[in-house]
């Protein structure tokens, strides 16, 4: 396994004396915070292997700690008949065999996804040739919604962009979800399952649907009835939003020829990390600390990701979800909310610079680009006074933003910190999602919540069905 280069954490700007924490209160935290990690990595992991698990903790949803780990295991073990050598082996059969993939699932079913793809993908990776996307589907996802304009226009792209046998002229479902009884999955499998078998027929319909899906319920069962063999298993005891390390972000990433590898060990070594460094050197614990403290000690109670990559916008939607559902619960968490920058410097960040403050901004920074610096060029015509920038770059012009706006934010006493990143590739975003997710939990197990289930969830599924069948 090659060397991760690790990301990196950075609370500096947030030991701000009247708007912010000191140095001595992360001090006085830390043994609680060792705590916390004990009871993650040690207490949890004994009750969820045992089953015994005390009623305040239920449900237990541990397994997705070690999800890096098991799977490069097995895949080490037997390459050919492991989880992931099997999903290698389905996406290499999809590349073969269609040049679009329609991804159904919502929440944690599809959020992952979409953040890889957006990460690690070319930016406009739908719009590539086949040629100059490797021969790999094109991806598009929906089930997310019960937005008719959208899944009309889509299935008419489908139809009207599908013509032939022939892989171009082919396309396929992966469906995602444990129970399959999610409406706004389930209604759109069942209307692109019937576009998808209006297009190649009854007896060919399994070669073009890919599920994963728990060992039983209403989508394996349907899976079962239509003959669908080449499937995947959502891992008992991993929630939806932790469940982007196994198979239902998985096997999108390596339809999308994504290093699937090189993310799992680099989650993993986030998980080393995570095991064995200090107080004061754990990016988990940290950021934990620091977001914690910012909350109880100073009333912050919107945290705002704020991306500077477009890249990363997905990420940070994901997260959304992640610590919404985690910690909003018995009336407290804090608000996430995701920006991206400089973007939306233009559009909210009057508001985070003089607004209320009940916020922290959570930079995540790229420090290196795919591509060589673009410099801003010299024009005869210089009515826009940039000549004299000619030589400065877009990495240029992104470093003075990031450092710029943070000496704002300074200057008001407003807190800040910063996640950086070594690029957006698999071996940073790896981490990254690693720990945010060992970060929720453990934020959970220090005040108390439950960072597992999503309870407040089922109201509006509740309703909606219910008027639904009345109507």
């Amino acid at each position: 396994m090659a060397k991760i280069k690790p990301i990196t954490f950075d609370y500096s700007a947030s030991l701000i004396p009247e708007n912010g924490i000191s140095q001595t209160q992360l001090d006085a935290l830390k043994p609680k915070l060792e705590a916390a990690r004990e009871e993650v990595l040690k207490v949890d992991a004994a009750q969820y292997a045992s089953g015994d698990v005390p009623a305040e903790k239920a449900p237990l949803d541990h397994a997705y700690m070690e999800l890096p780990e098991r799977i490069l295991d097995e895949y080490q073990s037997d390459r050919e008949n492991s989880e992931l050598g099997r999903i290698l082996k389905t996406a290499a059969r999809l590349r073969d065999s269609v040049d679009k993939v329609v991804v159904l699932g919502i929440g944690g079913s599809y959020m992952g996804a979409r953040a890889l793809m957006e990460s690690c993908c070319h930016p406009y990776y739908n719009e590539l040739s086949r040629e100059e996307r490797g021969s790999r589907p094109r991806i598009y996802f929906e089930g997310n919604n019960v937005d008719n304009d959208w899944s009309q226009s889509l299935l008419q792209f489908l139809e009207l962009d599908s013509k032939g046998d022939g892989p171009e002229g082919n396309w396929a479902i992966v469906v995602i979800s444990k129970s399959g009884g999610t409406l706004e999955t389930a209604a759109s499998f069942r209307q692109f399952k019937a576009a998808l078998e209006k297009k190649v027929g009854a007896d060919r319909l399994p070669e073009f649907i890919v599920p994963v899906t728990g060992e039983s319920g209403k989508l394996a069962s349907l899976s079962d009835a239509i003959g669908i063999k080449d499937r995947y298993l959502v891992p008992d005891g991993v929630g939806g939003r932790f469940s982007i390390l196994s198979a239902v972000g998985l096997l999108p990433a390596a339809i999308m020829g994504i290093d699937v590898v090189k993310l799992l060990e680099a989650a993993a070594a986030m998980n080393t990390h995570f095991h064995s460094a200090p107080v004061g050197e754990n990016v988990v614990l940290d950021y934990v600390g620091v977001n914690h403290l910012l909350e109880v000690e100073q009333n912050v109670l919107t945290r705002v990701m704020s991306v500077w990559s477009k890249s990363l916008e997905s990420v940070g939607l994901w997260y959304d979800q992640l610590l919404a559902e985690s910690l909003g619960k018995n009336e407290r968490g804090a608000l996430p909310l995701t920006c991206v920058n400089s973007r939306d410097l233009h559009s909210r960040a009057q508001q985070h610079q003089e607004g209320a403050r009940d916020k922290v901004m959570n930079n995540v920074i790229v420090d290196s680009w795919r591509h060589d610096a673009l410099p801003i060029g010299k024009s005869e015509h210089d009515q826009d006074q940039l000549n004299e920038l000619a030589d400065k770059t877009l990495p240029d012009v992104m470093s003075a933003a990031i450092k710029g706006t943070n000496l704002a934010y300074a200057e008001d006493k407003r807190p800040t910190t910063n996640i950086n990143l070594p690029a957006v590739d698999e071996a940073a975003v790896g981490q990254l999602f690693q720990m945010l997710m060992l970060a929720t939990v453990v934020e959970g197990r220090l005040i108390g919540i439950n960072p597992y289930g999503q309870p407040g969830v089922e109201g509006y599924k509740k309703y909606m069905n219910k008027l639904l069948r009345e109507a």
